[in-house]
């Protein structure tokens, strides 16, 4: 069956920082007590409690998460980036509350959204557009799109930044970290420090709605003349550092094609897999955020529609080489050049125990399955995903020794692992390696 959107509630967002503050310290007392109280329950019951067990309940988990869907901003993306970026590293209590942000959708009510676009637009903004549609179509972790109809014809999407979003993510990214830290929902061998020092540089990008028309508009610009894929054109006279306006391009989620032909399933995957492997060996350019909700399909020509440019990201030349040694050792079953390779690109330190190195080559070379794999990889059939997560978790008692890699190699994960779940979730068979080949015999294309 389709996938059901989530209905979409018109809530208020905090827009001052000592409003936001407020929120947090409130979220935090309000933990505090419920822990206390059912710390108090145990005990009178005759039982030790233990801390972890009383903060990860279900109804702190849904504390969490409210809270932060309603702050949205930096507060929802900071949840949202450590639940996809930390993987294993995190207890599973707390990537499923963090996970649920994902699929939080509330929106700006109608006086919020008139003064944005007052700020941006002008007092007499409204004469610009036969329409403009108040509810939006579509509400994120940072801002909302609307469909609207200008006086001259255009069909555009309009993104609306929430208020105070920009100005305040360096605080939220800190208040929420504090916040994880004191109710002890971080592991203490888990360095988060450049994880929150990249969110913030990653959400200060994403919040410049100029810098994100100008990637939107140089993807176009690569992918022009391609019949498989279409790229909202930009519309750069209504965009603005808060407000982003595009062509509206009228498509189905990505995810709603489970159910179609195996050989549409196939073809579709096999554009979005070749697409990834172009952003890091020939564009060296990636959209990194593997969010399902930033493809889209038209039923009625079978192009795939790009969507949501704002974590788009360069990747050095040396980057794209190191990948391509990596990957060339991990399709010969060259462990030692795997390990050499591992080590330029920084998934292993010359610190790094030998059992750890071990059991880290080892998960790697089983990531490789799909791409040594002669003809089509059926992901759906594949029980990869099981097999690397019993993997992680066996090394669940060494975190204290597992580093974060550099932060080009950490998104260019996060967009691999994306396109492989998107993969499984779509049961498509797709010839990797017949993809993979030319691009690995390109040493130092441009």
């Amino acid at each position: 069956m389709p996938h059901r959107k989530p209905e979409m509630k018109a809530v208020a967002v905090p827009s001052s920082r000592l409003a936001r503050l407020a929120q947090l310290g409130g979220l935090a007392s309000r933990i505090a007590g419920s822990v206390a109280a059912e710390g108090a329950l145990q005990l009178a019951r005759g039982q030790r409690p233990r801390m972890g067990d009383l903060i990860l309940t279900p109804a702190n988990a849904r504390k969490v998460a409210d809270q932060l869907a309603q702050m949205r901003g930096a507060a929802m993306k900071v949840g949202q980036l450590i639940s996809m970026d930390a993987g294993d590293m995190l207890p599973p209590e707390l990537a499923q509350i963090l996970g649920r942000l994902r699929a939080e959708a509330h929106h700006m009510p109608g006086p919020q959204l008139k003064k944005v676009l007052t700020d941006a637009w002008g007092t007499d903004w409204l004469r610009r557009f036969q329409r403009f549609d108040v509810h939006p179509v579509a509400a994120a972790s940072i801002g909302q799109v609307h469909r609207a109809q200008t006086r001259d014809g255009r069909d555009l999407a309009i993104k609306v930044q929430y208020p105070g979003v920009r100005r305040s993510i360096d605080s939220d990214v800190d208040n929420v970290a504090a916040l994880l830290r004191m109710a002890g929902l971080v592991p203490r061998g888990v360095d988060v420090a450049p994880m929150l020092a990249e969110a913030k540089r990653q959400l200060h990008e994403e919040a410049d709605y100029e810098r994100e028309g100008r990637c939107l508009a140089r993807f176009g610009e690569l992918l022009a003349g391609e019949t498989a894929f279409l790229v909202p054109g930009l519309h750069a006279d209504l965009t603005t550092p808060d407000v982003l306006a595009m062509d509206f391009v009228q498509g189905i989620p990505i995810d709603d094609l489970a159910p179609a032909p195996q050989a549409e399933r196939n073809r579709v995957m096999t554009l979005l897999i070749d697409l990834l492997f172009r952003e890091l060996f020939e564009f060296r350019l990636m959209q990194t955020d593997p969010n399902f909700a930033n493809y889209r399909h038209a039923p009625d020509t079978g192009r795939v529609i790009l969507l949501d440019f704002g974590a788009t990201r360069e990747f050095p030349a040396v980057l794209a080489d190191q990948y391509r040694g990596l990957l060339q050792a991990g399709l010969h079953g060259d462990r030692p050049g795997i390990r050499a390779a591992a080590r330029q690109i920084g998934f292993l330190a010359e610190d790094t125990p030998a059992p750890l190195e071990r059991a880290m080559l080892e998960m790697f070379e089983m990531s490789l399955e799909p791409l040594r794999h002669n003809g089509p990889f059926d992901f759906g059939a594949s029980d990869l995903v099981t097999r690397m997560r019993e993997a992680a978790m066996s090394m669940s008692d060494q975190r204290d020794h597992v580093r974060l890699p550099p932060m080009d190699t950490f998104y260019l994960q996060r967009k691999f692992g994306g396109i492989y779940l998107l993969a499984s979730r779509m049961k498509a068979q797709v010839d990797l390696r017949r993809l993979i080949t030319p691009h690995l015999q390109q040493e130092g294309a441009p």
